[in-house]
């Protein structure tokens, strides 16, 4: 890895919102959308595919409200996929391949159903698609690694983000290592306000999006990718198979040995998935 996210980090006003996001490359758009763990970023999540996805597409690591270095967002606005489309509106983008991780790929999923115009191709990693019946995953609430990610919001010491890390990897010798267990949690403990803002939206769960109104997904036209690790203990495999049954023009690729972070994972695999995937659909 040779880019230096300093150097390829920006920022930008939208309507609502002061959003940093990270920029390289040219070509058609290509948004990536971190997901919703504390001290998430557009970096932290995507470090591994900005410069290799950036030899072929124009690419935006976005820093969502309520995260990052964006602006702080109490529960009741995360509309993420209002944020979104102020964000190409302020670059003057008009359509973008949008590529999400869990949070991320909700919000994409409701971009293709509420906005079809400004996207074309749809890419997911693991997206919850909201409150269905289980079959392999559990059915007394949030799954087994959506508690530990709640308590790590509660305390984002670096002991809890090495549980976090944890689970989030299949291969936990080789990516929840000391150093990044302590740069999650220096990022997370450097913007209080966020940790606040996402407890505070804890009813006893954790906090619902919007989610993507499962009667649509039929209608969603853009081809899409949905990628999802065998052993993801976040959000069950069984979603993304969910999401094959209704979206026409969809696909899926379950990777063993993967947990819920399969563009860090298996970024070389992932890297090339998405590469072929766009340039070729």
């Amino acid at each position: 890895m040779t880019l230096d996210p300093n150097a390829i980090a920006r920022t930008v006003e939208t309507p609502d919102w002061t959003l940093r996001y990270y920029e390289a490359g040219s070509g058609h758009p290509l948004v990536l959308l971190h997901g919703s763990g504390p001290g998430a970023t557009g970096w932290s999540n995507f470090a591994g595919n900005i410069e290799a996805l950036a030899e072929h597409f124009h690419v935006y690591a976005v820093d969502m409200p309520g995260w990052g270095e964006s602006s702080a967002a109490t529960v009741d606005r995360l509309d993420h996929v209002t944020a979104a489309i102020q964000f190409l509106d302020a670059l003057g983008i008009d359509k973008a391949a949008f590529v999400g991780n869990s949070m991320g790929g909700q919000t994409s999923l409701r971009l293709a159903t509420e906005h079809p115009d400004r996207i074309s191709h749809l890419v997911t990693m693991g997206p919850p698609v909201g409150r269905m019946p289980t079959l392999f995953g559990a059915g007394d609430g949030p799954s087994e690694g959506l508690k530990v990610l709640i308590e790590a919001y509660r305390d984002a010491s670096p002991e809890n983000m090495r549980r976090l890390v944890e689970i989030m990897v299949y291969d936990k010798a080789r990516f929840a290592t000391l150093e990044l267990c302590k740069a999650r949690s220096d990022a997370a403990l450097a913007r209080p306000e966020h940790l606040r803002n996402y407890v505070d939206g804890l009813p006893g769960g954790a906090p619902l999006p919007k989610w993507v109104k499962p009667e649509l997904l039929p209608a969603i036209q853009v081809p899409t990718l949905l990628i999802h690790g065998r052993d993801d203990r976040v959000v069950s495999y069984e979603n993304s198979l969910f999401l094959l049954a209704n979206i026409p023009n969809s696909r899926l690729v379950v990777l063993n040995h993967c947990g819920h972070w399969a563009m860090i994972e298996h970024a070389d695999e992932f890297n090339r998935l998405v590469v072929d995937f766009v340039a070729n659909n």
